[in-house]
C-alpha cells in the first residue's frame, strides 16, 4: 500500500488524539484514569498489602487496558512503548532475528530478573552471538507469553539480587497472569508496514469458565502470523548503485549477472524482519481449600521462523576457489541463491505449588520447570566442498539443535511481628534450589562437511555438548516500619554454585514521608550475576561471503591458547535515590536517580582477526581455530577476513541515570485527558578494562557506551468520551553510535535523535465489542543507513546500499498500521 494512502487511512483514526502509555509509578494512573498507585504490589516487597504508591522503591504497574493499547501483538513491543528505560531489538544478525531480545536501562539483557506470577522464567536457548548491544542475551523469550494472558505488569526498576538472586541487576519483570472468571475475551489483530510488507495477524482468546467461588481457571490461546521485511538496497557485490552491473567483475560474471538475477539490482534480503508463526498458550488455575490454595500455571509456545541471509551470487559456490579464475563451472544454480536460516521451538514451563498461613506463617512452596528447544536448518543453500568432493550437494541442512532448561523449587516463609512500632514487622524466609542444563547437538553430515552449508555451518562435534550446574540459596527479608512517616527495609541472600562457589548480597531500602505531597526514597545494595552456561560453552562458527569467525567459548581449552580465563561472575553496587511528589491534587511526579557499578562485566570481545583479506595478520587465532576443530571456508581464506571472538569478564562499568514519572488527569465535559510523562536518562562508561585494548576490539567498547540512548522520553494524553477514546504517544529517543570495524578502518556510524508519533483511536459499539485502528511511527520515521565510502561501497564491508542500522532504537521498518476488534463476553 503507498504511503499517503496509508496515511490518509491513519488520519481517518486520528482527528482528536495524543496520549501516553498507560503505565503508573507509584500513584500515576493507567490509561483508564484508574489510579494504580492503590494497586496491591508482590514485587520488589516480601511484605502483604503494599501499594505501588507506598513502595519504597521505583514500581511500575501496567495493567491490561494499557497492554491492549499498543498496536504490535508482542511484549517486547508493549514494554518498548510503555516503559522509558526498556528498549527492545529491532534486527538481530543470524539466529538472533529469529529470537529478538531486550534490555532494562541499557544494560545487557541478562541483567533484568523475569518473573511470572513471582516465579523465575527460564532463558531462551538461542544466545544472541553477533557484535551488539544485545551481544550474549540468553534472558526469557517475552514473545512466548501474549499480552492477552496479562492481568498486569510490575517493573521494578531497581537492583534486587539480594532478593531474587541472580540477574537482578538493572531490574525485575514480574509478569501477573489473568485470574478472571466467567467471561470469555480477546481480539484478532491485522497490520503491515508502511511500506507494504511485514504482514501481520494475530489472534487471541480468553475463556475464564466459572468453577466456583473458590477456585478460578483462565485459559489464553495466541496466534501470530508475521511476513518477511526488506530494507535493503543495491546489492553492491554485483551492481552499481544505478542498478547497471558492475564492470570490475569478471567477464564470465558479468554474463551471469546479465541472466537476470532475483529481485535485481536489490538481489540481497538480508535486511529486514524475519517470517515467523508463532503460537502459544498459557494457563493459570488455583483453588482454595480454605486457608490452603493449590496452584499452577504454565504456558507452551511453538515458533517456525525463518530469516534471509547474504544472498550467494551464481560464482560463489562454483569449481574455481578464487573469485574472476577462468573455467569456472557454476554447481547450484545460474542465478544465485538466498539462503535462509531457519528455526523449529518448543518453548514450556509449568509451575505447580501450595501456600497458605499457619500459625500466623505465610508459607509458598513451589516447583518450576521450564525449557526451551530450537532445531536449526539452513535452507536454500549448498556446500561447495561436498559438492567438488562428492558430485552432490542438498540445499537444506540440519545445523543441530539447542536446548536450555531450569529447574527451580521455592519455600517462602513470612510472619508479622509487634515490636511496638508504627506498624508490625514483617519477617521472610526462604530457601531456592535451581538446576540450569544446556545442550547443543551436532548438526548432520552436509552441514559440518568443511564449511558447511553456505551462511550457517552446522554445530561441529567440537561444538556439542551438554553443560550443567545447580546452585542453592537462601536468604533473609526484615521489613520494619519504626515511626509513621520511616520505612525501612533490608535483605541478605547467600549462594552457592556448583561451578564457582559462593556469594553473598544484601540490600536496604528506606522511605520516608514527610507529608502526603512529598516523600523520599533511597536504595543501597549489592548484586551478582553468574555467567550464563550459553556464555560459557556456546560454540560455532559464524559466517558472511567472506568472512567467518569463530565463537570459541570461554571455558575451552582454545580459549586459554589466547590467554583467555573460564567466566566469572559479574558483581555490582547499586545506589538509588529518589523524591515521590503530589504538589496538587491528581498530580504525581516521581525522580529516581541511581547508579550501577559493575565488575568483572561479561562483555564480547568483538572481532579478534587472524586473516585480513586473505592475508595471516595473527596466526595465534587461527592455530586457536584449529585446535577447536573448526575448518573455515576456503573461498575465505582466499579472499576474506577470519578470527575468533568469544565472551569474557573484559570490564568493569559504572551506568548512571533518572528516571521520571508525572501524570495529571482532567475532565473534560463527561469525559476526560489523562496526562503523562516519562523519561529515562541513561549513559554507561567503561571504568576499567581487565584485558589488553588489542584484545577488546574497538567495536564491542563502543557497544557499551554508545549503542543506546541516552535519553527517551514518552509524553501523550489520553482522551475519553463515553465510548471513544483517542491515543496520541509522542516517544523521543537521544542519538546513537557505534564503531565499525572492516579490514584496517574504524568507522563511526550513527543514527540521529528522533521523535516517533503512535496514534490510536477506538469505539465501544456496546458491553462486548470495541473497534480500534491505529499506527506506530504514524509519520513513518526512518533510521539512517549505512554511511558509504568514495567508493560507494558501505564501510562496514556489508554489499547492501542504504542499509538502516541495526542500533536504531525506534527500528528499521518504518511506518506500522493496524486495525483490531477485541471482545469480551
Amino acid at each position: 500500500m503507498k504511503y499517503k494512502s496509508v496515511v490518509s487511512r491513519a488520519a481517518i483514526a486520528a482527528a482528536i488524539v495524543y496520549s501516553m502509555p498507560a503505565f503508573a509509578q507509584d500513584a500515576a494512573p493507567q490509561a483508564a484514569a484508574v489510579d494504580e498507585g492503590a494497586a496491591i504490589i508482590v514485587t520488589g516487597t516480601r511484605a502483604s498489602g503494599v501499594t505501588a504508591a507506598e513502595s519504597s522503591a521505583p514500581i511500575k504497574v501496567i495493567d491490561s487496558s494499557a497492554l491492549e493499547k499498543v498496536g504490535q501483538p508482542n511484549l517486547n513491543q508493549v514494554l518498548t512503548q510503555l516503559v522509558p528505560s526498556f528498549t527492545a531489538q529491532a534486527f538481530g544478525g543470524d539466529t538472533a532475528n529469529l529470537t529478538l531480545s531486550a534490555r532494562l536501562r541499557g544494560l545487557s539483557p541478562n541483567h533484568a530478573l523475569i518473573l511470572v506470577n513471582g516465579k523465575r522464567r527460564h532463558g531462551t536457548s538461542n544466545l544472541h552471538v553477533l557484535s551488539g548491544p544485545y551481544q550474549g542475551g540468553a534472558a526469557p523469550d517475552l514473545d512466548m507469553i501474549p499480552p492477552g494472558s496479562i492481568a498486569r505488569i510490575e517493573v521494578l526498576e531497581d537492583g534486587a539480587a539480594a532478593q531474587y538472586g541472580s540477574d537482578a541487576i538493572a531490574g525485575v519483570i514480574n509478569i501477573i497472569l489473568k485470574s478472571d472468571k466467567d467471561v470469555i475475551s480477546g481480539n484478532f489483530t491485522a497490520g503491515q508496514y508502511y511500506k507494504g510488507d511485514g504482514t501481520t495477524y494475530s489472534g487471541s482468546i480468553t475463556f475464564a469458565p466459572d468453577v466456583g467461588p473458590d477456585s478460578y481457571l483462565n485459559f489464553t490461546m495466541f496466534h501470530r502470523f508475521h511476513g518477511f521485511s526488506q530494507r535493503g538496497g543495491v546489492d553492491r557485490g554485483i551492481y552499481n548503485r544505478d542498478g547497471s552491473i558492475r564492470t570490475d567483475i569478471s567477464a564470465a560474471h558479468q554474463a551471469m549477472a546479465a541472466i537476470g538475477l532475483p529481485g535485481a539490482p536489490n538481489t540481497n534480503r538480508i535486511v529486514g524482519d524475519a517470517r515467523s508463526t508463532l503460537t502459544t498458550i498459557v494457563y493459570n488455575a488455583g483453588h482454595d481449600f480454605g486457608g490452603v490454595e493449590l496452584y499452577a500455571f504454565g504456558s507452551y509456545g511453538r515458533r517456525q521462523a525463518s530469516a534471509y541471509e547474504n544472498y550467494r551470487q551464481p560464482w560463489r559456490v562454483t569449481r574455481s576457489p578464487v573469485l574472476g579464475v577462468a573455467g569456472e563451472q557454476i554447481l547450484v544454480s545460474p542465478t544465485g541463491f538466498n539462503p535462509r536460516e531457519a528455526t523449529k521451538e518448543d518453548d514450556f514451563s509449568n509451575t505447580g505449588g501450595i501456600r497458605g498461613e499457619s500459625g500466623g506463617f505465610r508459607w509458598d512452596i513451589s516447583t518450576t520447570y521450564g525449557q526451551d528447544y530450537a532445531k536449526l536448518y539452513t535452507l536454500d543453500s549448498a556446500n561447495r566442498s561436498l559438492f567438488i568432493n562428492t558430485g552432490t550437494t542438498p540445499s537444506n541442512f540440519y545445523d543441530g539443535f539447542l536446548k536450555a532448561s531450569e529447574w527451580t523449587s521455592n519455600l517462602d516463609i513470612a510472619k508479622e511481628f509487634e515490636l511496638g512500632m508504627a506498624s508490625p514487622a514483617n519477617l521472610a524466609f526462604g530457601a531456592e534450589y535451581r538446576k540450569n542444563s544446556f545442550t547443543i547437538g551436532r548438526g548432520d553430515f552436509a552441514s559440518t562437511y568443511f564449511e558447511g552449508g553456505q551462511s550457517y555451518p552446522g554445530f561441529l562435534a567440537t561444538d556439542a555438548g551438554k553443560h550443567t550446574r545447580n546452585n542453592k540459596a537462601a536468604y533473609l527479608d526484615l521489613a520494619l516500619n519504626p515511626v509513621e512517616i520511616w520505612k525501612i527495609d533490608g535483605a541478605v541472600r547467600f549462594e552457592d554454585y556448583s561451578d564457582f562457589g559462593t556469594k553473598w548480597t544484601w540490600k536496604v531500602t528506606s522511605r520516608i514521608d514527610f507529608s502526603d505531597q512529598i516523600a523520599v526514597r533511597g536504595t543501597i545494595s549489592t548484586g551478582f550475576r553468574a555467567p550464563s552456561l550459553l556464555e560459557s560453552f556456546y560454540s560455532s562458527t559464524n559466517v558472511g561471503p567472506t568472512s567467518a569467525y569463530v565463537q570459541l567459548p570461554p571455558n575451552s581449552a582454545a580459549a586459554k591458547l589466547l590467554g583467555y580465563d573460564d567466566l566469572k561472575p559479574e558483581t555490582s553496587k547499586n545506589l538509588s535515590l529518589g523524591l515521590v511528589l503530589r504538589p496538587v491534587d491528581k498530580l504525581n511526579i516521581t525522580v529516581d536517580a541511581y547508579q550501577i557499578k559493575l565488575k568483572n562485566r561479561i562483555v564480547g570481545t568483538g572481532s579478534i582477526q587472524g586473516l585480513a583479506g586473505g592475508t595471516v595478520v595473527d596466526q595465534s587465532v587461527l592455530d586457536a581455530i584449529a585446535a577447536h576443530g573448526n575448518v573455515l571456508d576456503p573461498y575465505v581464506l582466499s579472499i576474506g577476513d577470519a578470527g575468533i571472538s568469544l565472551f569474557t569478564n573484559g570490564a568493569d562499568t559504572r551506568t548512571r541515570g533518572v528516571d521520571v514519572t508525572a501524570a495529571y488527569t482532567t475532565p473534560v465535559g463527561d469525559g476526560s485527558i489523562l496526562w503523562s510523562l516519562s523519561a529515562n536518562y541513561n549513559e554507561t562508561k567503561i571504568k576499567r578494562l581487565r584485558i589488553p585494548a588489542d584484545l577488546y576490539a574497538a567495536d564491542a567498547r563502543s557497544i557499551l557506551e554508545d549503542a543506546s540512548p541516552k535519553y527517551k522520553v514518552i509524553a501523550g494524553a489520553l482522551f475519553s468520551l463515553g465510548g471513544f477514546s483517542f491515543n496520541l504517544r509522542e516517544t523521543f529517543y537521544g542519538k546513537t553510535s557505534q564503531v565499525v570495524i572492516f579490514g584496517n578502518t574504524t568507522p563511526t556510524v550513527r543514527v540521529g535523535a528522533a521523535a516517533i508519533t503512535d496514534l490510536e483511536a477506538s469505539y465501544t459499539l456496546n458491553d462486548s465489542i470495541t473497534l480500534t485502528v491505529g499506527a506506530n511511527n504514524l509519520l513513518n520515521k526512518k533510521a539512517d543507513t549505512m554511511p558509504n565510502d568514495a567508493d560507494d561501497f558501505p564501510i562496514d564491508g556489508a554489499r547492501v546500499l542504504d542499509a538502516p542500522l541495526s542500533i536504531s532504537p525506534y527500528g528499521i521498518n518504518g511506518g506500522y498500521y493496524y486495525g483490531r476488534i477485541s471482545f469480551k463476553f
